[in-house]
């Protein structure tokens, strides 16, 4: 079992910057640099969409083409953690902000909580 902690959401004026955090727990302490990584969003009534994904090693990454040049999602597996910064915020990225490991071993997916995001003036 994994669990996932987002943090690091708030409420931010369009062009700012926010950095989102997603913390695995200890249990996955030998194995967490086996898990694909990703940060999803989803706005009420809007199905989720998928907004980047990183590799376990940390050598690929894939970005939603929406949120290219202005996200960047890195990890720390020594840290169990995964990290999206988020530049040049517009209002369309105002959604609630899901992070999601892929098990290496079947298609098992874990979620966190979620983090809100809300980009206005």
């Amino acid at each position: 079992q994994v669990t996932l902690v987002e943090s690091g959401g708030g409420s931010v004026q369009p062009g700012g910057s926010l950095r989102l955090s997603c913390a695995a727990s200890r249990s996955t302490y030998n194995t967490f640099n086996l898990y694909d990584m990703s940060w999803f969003r989803q706005n009420s009534g809007k199905e989720r969409e998928m907004v980047a994904v990183i590799s376990g090693a940390g050598n690929q990454r894939n970005y939603a083409d929406s949120v290219k040049g202005r996200f960047s999602i890195s990890r720390d597996n020594a840290k169990l953690t995964v990290t999206l910064q988020m530049n040049d915020l517009k209002s369309e990225d105002t959604a609630m902000y899901y992070c999601k490991a892929k098990s290496p071993w079947g298609t098992t997916e874990y979620w966190g909580q979620g983090t809100q995001v809300t980009v206005s003036s």
